[in-house]
């Protein structure tokens, strides 16, 4: 190709430019390209990684336009590179051959099309789909490998969006033999809803995207004509969701809309979030118009919030204008995080994947990210900002380059761009304050780098009733003295109470250090006989028997060995506490079975329930108990009750999906499912746990009832916030004397004190508020570097494995010496030594059978000599790793025995686990069996 040929080259993507920028991709093209020098491609690459695809294809195409230093024939090169990597579309451009305008009118139609439906697409199965249109030519070798790596790391939803990004780069006509892939792949209903037809013969939409986006939808017309697809779309204007604020949404919202940092303080169900949106609309907009690059990152503390927020608002009202992303460890998303920034306009995603990305850009990692890309962090449920999580870590961040950027002002130097704030919650709280100034002091450290804009309102009624004669408690208070007169145990407060929780506790963590392993044994099973009690309080007699009676069984099973190597033994004291159980056992299911000693809260509970569905029209609503086993409980005590079922209750539980309880947790799927039927209203009364306290877009509810559960007064403020409607009710039942109601009098007067202190606060004099603000500024950075400083200091004080050994909590048999350990993914301590095999035996491990990455569970690793369990058997990579779980031993540690919960409390430094080491001697064994064996 000659030179004015390149000339020409050159004038056509000066041309073309903003089209090209959409149809190349960077990443492989580059590879291609030697004509471009490697420092060029250095800057392109870079550009890359920070600002996205489309802006490093418009940088690539400025520095090919602006050089004048390339050899010739390079237009034939860039030409070449760009049909090799699939970008066809875009090589006909660079060859002056652009489509007709009609045509290329129905291809941007056809892009927009996919745009708009993109939530109803992304549930195909992406692997079939993306062989067939490997098959018919839409995509290369290489895009096929990676949408199925991505589907492989990621999950389908996510291969599918990668494999819809890339069609759409194709050259006209790919809409059709896509119709056709979907076609051939059984995709009937997606290629009807392509083409404008009812999803099925009945006119029901086929999935909840759909429903989600039928308003946008309504008006697509697809007919087929015999030279191709002719797409009628909504007008830009028809297609948009109007997001219209209430008076007092666009009051708190006005400082905002100046970008002004605030922190939003509005009751829950008034509609913070619907705000937000609106704020972040604008927000872009105003950037756009201004022509400067506009980004938002939302953060939520819990997961399934990252969904929520997507589905109900940001993607409901954002997703036709901009490009919008949600990212959690449930989604699995599993590509580049800063790659994910780049691509979207608005990214949602929990605060510990940015907090990792922030702290990867610290320590110089490519695959890091700085807060300098955002222009707008929106912080849900913000009053965790200073709780010393990871919140807090991400604000001192901000906090420490708001002040460096002050002295570089100073420097008359150019400030590093931070973006403007915007905190949601419903409740800041008053962090324990004990008078009004504390409650401000605790306001101004909140919002230290906010102001704070509040509406609020509350409702609330009480009930709180006695308890009736209690025989079954009797028995189990009767089993306890018998058994603290065996290990000559004086508690010092009642059974069933927290405190007496704590005594108990404290007392097996002296015996097992003390070796003494009768009061050890015998506090453990008070612990239980104490939660057995404090269950027959809250829920019924038989829930607290088959407790009692599910510990015993499982206790016993310990007790007998799984093969005939050895008998385990049990003492003199184990044999007195299964007897002293066993002869109980019959006076406890006999009194379980008279209802008239049910406790009185639970029949309190059942006339407030019966109430709120007999008076209400349609009743809906949530009640709120502390643990997971009694969520449980009571929501199969619902069920079973006919009393229930007659007024139209429809009952589900609602638990956290942490793994640090008796009870199996619900998987992020189970919690929505349920939620999800509970907005639909299958489901009209959810038995919850604290997880659904904040945050979680729970339907209009009519009534709240908290059952023996008070907290503070930020958890109280959620979950009366729960209840939505009008004409709601706020309820507790608690056992009087249990200190439940007077605690909850305690909360009131904090929230009194918290908006108090609101209203003193937004009224401060502007120089003392930023004086005091600045003051909480400086204390939190200070105090963060002192963290920081001490935990360096922590590790490099970490002491060898030598210095400590394990034994065994409840037998104290010798168990290992800490040289004898290794980590795996650094966290998993595992001893695959031959002597510490004979040692143990392997158990069932039926209620955990998780996969985790490459390594999986298979059962329970118990001490042979005494059936105590010692952690769970791990495959790493096909080899058997016994992982030890710290809580189960007894540390010596520099002469002295101590306990753990955790082994990050442990000063040690413990190698990596080496697999090859470890491969090698396994391959080495098996070829000596193989050796015996001939």
């Amino acid at each position: 190709m000659s030179c004015d040929q390149d000339a020409e080259t050159r004038h056509v993507l000066g041309c073309f430019r903003d089209r090209l920028k959409r149809l190349i991709q960077v990443e492989p093209l580059l590879d291609l390209l030697h004509f471009l020098e490697p420092d060029r491609k250095d800057r392109i690459k870079a550009k890359f990684r920070e600002e996205g695809d489309i802006n490093a294809a418009a940088f690539l195409i400025d520095e090919i336009i602006h050089s004048k230093n390339y050899a010739r024939g390079w237009s034939r090169e860039l030409i070449a590179a760009l049909e090799t990597v699939g970008c066809r579309h875009a090589a006909k451009y660079v060859l002056n051959s652009p489509p007709e305008p009609t045509e290329e009118a129905e291809n941007d139609s056809c892009v927009r099309l996919i745009d708009l439906l993109q939530l109803t697409l992304v549930s195909m199965k992406t692997g079939d789909v993306c062989a067939h249109c490997r098959a018919l030519g839409l995509l290369t070798l290489e895009d096929q490998e990676n949408i199925m790596k991505l589907t492989e790391n990621q999950g389908n939803i996510g291969g599918a969006r990668l494999l819809l990004k890339r069609l759409v780069k194709n050259e006209a006509g790919w809409f059709s033999k896509f119709l056709q892939a979907l076609e051939d792949t059984e995709h009937h209903d997606l290629v009807r809803e392509l083409r404008g037809e009812p999803c099925n013969e009945d006119g029901e939409a086929r999935t909840e995207s759909l429903d989600e986006k039928k308003d946008t939808q309504s008006s697509v017309e697809v007919q087929n004509l015999s030279n191709g697809l002719i797409i009628s779309l909504p007008s830009s204007e028809e297609s948009k969701r109007d997001i219209v604020l209430r008076d007092y949404q666009m009051e708190v919202a006005r400082p905002a809309l100046e970008e002004k940092n605030i922190i939003i303080c509005l009751p829950t169900g008034s509609g913070k979030t619907r705000v937000a949106v609106y704020i972040t609309k604008k927000h872009l907009e105003r950037k756009k118009q201004m022509g400067q690059p506009g980004k938002v990152v939302v953060l939520v503390n819990k997961v399934p919030l990252v969904e929520q927020h997507y589905k109900a608002e940001f993607g409901r009202f954002l997703k036709h204008q901009y490009s919008v992303e949600r990212v959690s460890g449930a989604s699995q998303l599993k590509i580049s995080f800063p790659q994910i920034i780049e691509q979207n306009d608005i990214i949602i995603c929990t605060a510990q994947i940015l907090e990792n990305s922030l702290a990867k850009a610290k320590n110089g990692d490519e695959d890091g990210i700085k807060l300098s890309q955002f222009t707008l962090m929106v912080i849900d449920e913000c009053h965790h900002t200073k709780k010393g999580g990871v919140y807090n870590h991400i604000m001192i961040r901000y906090l420490s380059q708001k002040h460096k950027n002050q002295l570089l002002k100073k420097q008359e130097k150019s400030p590093v761009p931070l973006p403007q704030i915007l905190g949601l919650t419903a409740s800041p709280g008053v962090g324990g304050a004990m008078n009004q100034q504390m409650a401000e002091e605790h306001i101004l450290q909140v919002i230290s780098t906010m102001r704070i804009i509040s509406k609020r309102d509350t409702i609330k009624t009480f009930c709180v009733y006695g308890m009736l004669k209690d025989p079954f408690g009797d028995v189990i208070k009767k089993i306890m003295d018998e058994i603290h007169t065996h290990a000559d145990l004086k508690p010092l407060c009642d059974p069933g109470t927290q405190y007496y929780e704590q005594w108990v506790v404290q007392k097996e963590q002296n015996a097992a250090k003390e070796e003494n392993q009768m009061v050890r044994v015998c506090a453990e099973h008070l612990r239980q006989y104490n939660e057995a009690l404090h269950q027959s309080n809250t829920i019924r007699m038989s829930d607290a028997f088959r407790f009692l009676n599910k510990y015993h069984t499982e206790e016993l099973k310990t007790k007998s060995s799984p093969d005939e190597e050895g008998t385990i033994t049990i003492t003199d004291t184990e044999r007195f506490l299964f007897t002293l159980f066993k002869d109980n056992k019959a006076k406890l299911q006999e009194l379980m079975g008279k209802p008239q000693y049910e406790n009185n809260s639970l029949a309190q509970l059942k006339t407030s329930i019966l109430k709120e569905f007999s008076t209400r029209e349609r009743a809906r609503g949530i009640i709120f108990t502390r643990t997971r086993l009694s969520a449980i409980a009571l929501c199969q005590w619902i069920q079973e009750n006919p009393k229930f079922d007659e007024v139209g209750v429809r009952a589900s539980y609602l638990i956290g999906g942490g793994d640090q309880s008796v009870v199996k947790p619900m998987t992020a799927a189970e919690q929505k499912d349920v939620l999800n039927k509970f907005r639909d209203g299958q489901i009209n009364l959810l038995i919850a746990t604290t997880v659904a306290e904040e945050g979680l877009d729970i339907a209009e509810c009519n009534f709240v009832i908290r059952y023996c559960l008070v907290t503070n007064e930020i958890a109280m403020i959620q979950a009366r916030g729960r209840g939505r409607a009008e004409d709601s009710s706020y309820t507790l039942v608690a056992e009087a004397g249990s200190g439940v109601a007077e605690r909850e009098s305690v909360n009131e007067y904090r929230e009194k004190m918290m908006s108090t202190a609101i209203v003193k606060v937004c009224k401060m004099n502007r120089a003392d508020y930023e004086k005091k603000t600045r003051e909480f500024q400086m204390q939190a950075i200070i105090e963060e570097k002192v963290k920081i400083k001490k935990k360096l200091l922590k590790g490099m004080m970490k002491e060898p494995p030598s210095k400590i050994s394990l034994s065994c909590r409840q037998c104290s048999v010798f168990v290992c010496s800490g040289e004898d350990i290794e980590k795996i993914e650094n966290m998993h301590h595992v001893n695959v030594t031959k002597q510490f095999s004979k040692l143990f035996t392997v158990r069932e491990n039926a209620s955990l059978q998780e996969r985790l990455l490459d390594y999986e569970t298979n059962g329970v690793i118990a001490c042979k000599n005494c059936g105590q369990q010692w952690g769970s058997m791990m495959l790493y990579k096909s080899i058997e790793c016994p992982c030890l779980h710290i809580k189960h031993f007894v540390v010596t540690y520099s002469s002295k025995k101590k306990t753990f919960s955790k082994w990050s409390e442990l000063p040690i430094k413990f190698p990596a686990f080496d697999y090859t080491q470890h491969a090698d001697l396994l391959v080495e064994d098996s070829e000596e069996e193989d050796l015996e064996t001939d």
